[in-house]
């Protein structure tokens, strides 16, 4: 009995000893400010997409690396596809690109059960045809909680994703481009079918209020990406929501376009990289430090298959982009394969060590 009382005893010191080193350990950590590395990642379409699925996979910390915080920043502009008919039939906030940024932040569809589950399309003409399973999960649980944001939230967290997803504005706005015929083109949808060459673009309303939450996680960035993705629909949309523009150029955070891999046809037909970064700069003012280029040249017969379409390379002058006031960083950003598209884990890598060095 008393052997075992000892024992007792024995072990409930090695208990407060290990207590006290983790307290110990846990204090050094905070005094040496060791902490996540804070990305913020805005855009939409297939871009952001991209780019947080490369980021997911580096955010969880590990021995000697404390990982990543995440937010991704999402336009709220799509009016096409099942986000448009979600739009005019329920009065609800397009899901599309966020539902497509939750799956990033969850690994993928191959990677979790329920991701398959979300980005499971109907097939046929009628009815449900043409939805995304997790476009109507969005939408009901925004009708169930009478919340977007909450909606979005529960959506997370059933998904188990690492970071956040924030619509860049809760309020239902429309992309408005104003084009250099003078015409004016109101609604996503309507602009990539113009054709025209588009000379500003704005919210309608204009200057809508952020959602909570996003001029904070501006603020308190290590690193903020911008992009790739199409200029005037999925970029700039973001950039247009009150105050987003004046906390870019407060923060301290490095401002990082990753720069397009290829023209998009009826949106930025002809236009270099540094065509891409003035048009930022015109619109909301000098909120880029640096912009991320892709180093290395596609095939030949990659890019003939894609100039049939009437898409080209973006050419880059780095003369110019430093006389732009915006540093050009240089790297193999290219997935291997038939298309030209960005490797999700190239890009992550360069914008975790850019983050992390300043530059």
């Amino acid at each position: 009995m008393l052997e075992s009382e000892s024992s007792l005893e024995e072990a409930w010191e090695r208990d407060a000893r290990a207590e006290r080193r983790t307290a110990n350990r846990n204090e050094l950590l905070q005094a040496l400010d060791v902490r996540p590395t804070r990305i913020v990642a805005m855009g939409g379409g297939t871009g952001l997409p991209m780019v947080l699925k490369g980021l997911a996979r580096r955010a969880s910390p590990k021995v000697g690396d404390p990982g990543l915080d995440i937010t991704a920043v999402v336009a709220m502009s799509d009016d096409g596809g099942s986000s448009g008919r979600l739009r005019r039939t329920r009065g609800v906030l397009p899901p599309g690109d966020v539902r497509n940024c939750l799956v990033a932040l969850a690994g993928g569809k191959t990677n979790n059960p329920l991701s398959e589950v979300f980005q499971y399309r109907f097939g046929g003409k009628k009815g449900l045809a043409g939805h995304a399973v997790g476009n109507l999960l969005i939408a009901a649980l925004a009708e169930l909680k009478g919340d977007f944001l909450e909606a979005v939230r529960v959506s997370g967290e059933l998904l188990g994703v690492k970071g956040r997803v924030l619509p860049s504005t809760t309020s239902p706005v429309q992309l408005v481009a104003q084009m250099e015929d003078a015409t004016e083109v109101v609604g996503e949808r309507n602009i990539s079918r113009a054709h025209g060459r588009i000379r500003k673009v704005l919210l309608s309303p204009r200057s809508p209020p952020p959602v909570e939450g996003l001029l904070e996680s501006i603020y308190t960035a290590d690193l903020i990406a911008i992009g790739p993705g199409s200029l005037y629909s999925s970029l700039m949309p973001n950039l247009l929501v009150d105050g987003v523009a004046r906390a870019l150029c407060e923060t301290r955070a490095l401002k990082v376009m990753v720069a397009n891999l290829m023209t998009q046809p009826g949106e930025t037909d002809g236009m270099d990289c540094l065509d891409h970064v003035r048009a930022v700069i015109d619109h909301v003012g000098p909120v880029l430090d640096a912009v991320l280029i892709n180093g290395s040249a596609p095939s030949e017969e990659a890019a003939r298959r894609y100039a049939l379409k009437g898409s080209y390379p973006v050419k880059v002058d780095r003369r110019a982009l430093l006389s732009a006031g915006v540093v050009p960083v240089e790297a193999d950003l290219l997935k291997e394969g038939p298309r030209i598209r960005h490797d999700s884990g190239k890009v992550a890598r360069c914008l975790m060590k850019m983050a992390r060095s300043g530059l």
